[in-house]
């Protein structure tokens, strides 16, 4: 499965410990993650992860246009909570795309744990029947 990763600065910390947690389940996976992130994750954890541009860069919209292609498979989304009153484009554009798409999103470390044991169990493998990248692995 190709699984995406984005965390904003004050949820990298805690992006990290999950990916420490889970660091089994994932290893089986795609990952990319927008830069800071996958450096953090990566340094902690010795997965190999798709480096993105940094999320000011363009990291999340490279991520977004990927979820519109329909390549994602799970989206782990940790954002900040501490900023009520600003408004998010990127990431109204990224859950909307999501929500497009049919792709599974965690925002929260609870259902982040949640979609990662699912996965481990096969419950998210209907992802291969629209995901062209395993349409195109299995022609070959």
């Amino acid at each position: 499965m190709q699984i995406a990763i984005i965390a904003d600065d004050t949820k990298k910390e805690l992006m990290t410990e999950f990916c420490i947690a889970y660091c089994g389940i994932l290893s089986k996976h795609n990952l990319c993650a927008t830069a800071i992130t996958a450096k953090y994750i990566a340094d902690a954890t010795g997965l190999t992860i798709e480096k993105m541009m940094t999320g000011s860069q363009g990291g999340s919209e490279q991520i977004s246009t990927r979820i519109a292609y329909n390549e994602i498979d799970l989206l782990l989304l940790f954002r900040s909570t501490s900023d009520k009153d600003a408004y998010h484009q990127n990431e109204h554009d990224l859950i909307l795309n999501c929500d497009t798409y049919n792709i599974p999103v965690a925002t929260n470390i609870a259902t982040a744990e949640v979609l990662v044991r699912a996965l481990d169990q096969g419950d998210l493998d209907w992802r291969k029947l629209v995901n062209p990248i395993y349409e195109k692995k299995n022609q070959n």
